[in-house]
């Protein structure tokens, strides 16, 4: 019985290993290519939700760093008020982020 399972353990493990290598080269193509390019699918999704909160990231920092160098179209509240958008944006990429940890680490964890 014990290795019935580990056959199967084995097999899961072999199947699962090849859907990460057929994404990492999908994603490796899909980098590569612009936002508008690229098809549907969760991978894309993920990749065009980090793609947003890093310009987001960028963007905060590029107007806070206006605003020290005066600019005078530049509001310090425009600039706390992006700032906290960047962080609570990238906060929530964390969770889900964490969330795909955890689901990831249930599903290794079943029995089979």
């Amino acid at each position: 019985m014990a290795i019935q399972n580990l056959s199967g353990i084995e097999s899961m493990l072999q199947q699962m290993r090849a859907a990460v290598r057929a994404s990492q080269a999908g994603e490796l193509s899909a980098i590569s290519r612009e936002p508008s390019a690229v098809q549907g699918g969760f991978a894309a999704e993920l990749q065009r939700s980090i793609r947003k909160v890093s310009d987001a990231q960028n963007a905060s920092q590029a107007q806070a760093r206006a605003f020290e160098l005066g600019a005078p179209d530049v509001s310090l509240n425009d600039v706390m008020i992006d700032i906290q958008k960047a962080s609570l944006a990238f906060q929530g990429a964390v969770q889900v982020r964490n969330k795909l940890v955890s689901a990831y680490q249930e599903i290794a964890n079943m029995a089979v």
